[in-house]
């Protein structure tokens, strides 16, 4: 018996299932065979459940978040109103770049973890 893998082909209305990687309908929210929960797409970025963007929000930190503006994005205010505060100091500013690059190395589905509650 041949070991090769099968390729696999969709259709143009057609995705593969994060999970199992089953053809699935490109607008399925659950794969009918698994019943793994896709993730979203919305303006060619992958997003969470509740629309947040990790690559927006690493480019909020990246450019504005000295002054916190990723973690309102994301929805952490207490620590959003914490940069504002200490913003003076540069910390934050520091800080965000870390997190930047953190939110660039990060998954998606990770992100969607951490994030991407309701």
């Amino acid at each position: 018996m041949n070991n090769v893998a099968t390729q696999r082909f969709k259709n143009e209305n057609e995705k593969f299932c994060t999970d199992c990687a089953a053809n699935i309908n490109m607008k399925a929210e659950i794969c009918p065979k698994c019943g793994v929960r896709q993730i979203a797409m919305s303006n060619g970025f992958v997003s969470a459940q509740n629309g947040k963007s990790r690559v927006i929000a690493a480019l909020l930190a990246f450019f504005l978040g000295a002054f916190g503006v990723h973690k309102f994005y994301l929805g952490q205010v207490g620590m959003g109103i914490i940069y504002l505060l200490f913003c003076w100091t540069f910390i934050p500013a520091i800080i965000a770049f870390i997190e930047f690059i953190i939110l660039l190395l990060m998954s998606d589905i990770e992100f969607n973890r951490k994030y991407g509650g309701l």
